[in-house]
Formats: structure tokens, C-alpha cells, sequence
């Protein structure tokens, strides 16, 4: 079944490919371990992900690449995205730290844009701003 046939909104499409685009970085390096399992859960818990998509997504032959934006704001926006998702509990963990670095790198970010573009979002996600906002924030 292709990843595509799982989506119905284009709101759950975002966040299903983003949920997969996650599955796949967790497993990059062989099995997933316990922490990374629990982690994805909690994902898919916050991205409203049901039994049946975590089910196909965790299929051990589905791997779900990051479909890298070819401009800048549109790489935050994806990046933005994920803040979103896990600040929805207003607290990130050390898992979901190297996740995001993972993912900032897979987005197209170096390690040293990744840490500076997550430096500064984790302090503008302590409060709540705006796309527009971040965007300006993250590029000044």
C-alpha cells in the first residue's frame, strides 16, 4: 500500500508524512529501541495517527523518506511543523531533541544551521508565535 492511499486531509497528510518521515529516521540505524518506540507513540499519539497508518508505516519494508523543500521557507515550515507537534504537550524531551536535529539535516539544514535554527525555535516555542513570526524570527 502506498503511503499516499493512507492520507484523507490534507492537514492528516502533513502529518502522517511526517509521522512516516520520523518512523524512517528512528530506524535508520537497524532496529528501533524502546525509547525511540516510545517516543514514536507519543508522535503519533500528538499527530492523531490511528492503529492502522502506525501499522503500515512501522512495516519493516515502508521507508518513508524526508522530501527535502528546494527553498528555505519551506524547509522551516516543515520544521515549524514538528515544533508544533511537539510543544502540543509544551515540553521537549532529549529524544526529540536528536529527532529534530536528525530531521533538520534531513530537510537539507548543516549540523551547525540545524543546531541554530533549534537553539532558536525551542526559545520561541517557550511562547507561541505565529508562522510569519518565526519565519522573520528565524532569518534576523
Amino acid at each position: 500500500m502506498a503511503i499516499a492511499d493512507l492520507y484523507t486531509s490534507s492537514e492528516h497528510r502533513r502529518n502522517l508524512a511526517h509521522f512516516a518521515a520520523l518512523a524512517t529516521l528512528a530506524s535508520i540505524d537497524g532496529e528501533i529501541s524502546s525509547e525511540e518506540k516510545s517516543m514514536l507513540d507519543r508522535f503519533a499519539s500528538k499527530l492523531d495517527i490511528t492503529e492502522a497508518e502506525y501499522k503500515e508505516v512501522m512495516k519493516r519494508e515502508n521507508k518513508y523518506p524526508i522530501d527535502p523543500p528546494h527553498n528555505s521557507e519551506r524547509r522551516l515550515e516543515r520544521l515549524y511543523d514538528l515544533f508544533r507537534i511537539i510543544f502540543s504537550d509544551h515540553h521537549i524531551d532529549e529524544e526529540e531533541m536528536l529527532l529534530l536535529k536528525k530531521y533538520a539535516i534531513g530537510l537539507g539544514f548543516t549540523g551547525e544551521q540545524a543546531d541554530k535554527v533549534i537553539e532558536k525555535s525551542v526559545a520561541i516555542f517557550s511562547g507561541k508565535i505565529e508562522f510569519d513570526d518565526y519565519i522573520y524570527l528565524l532569518k534576523h
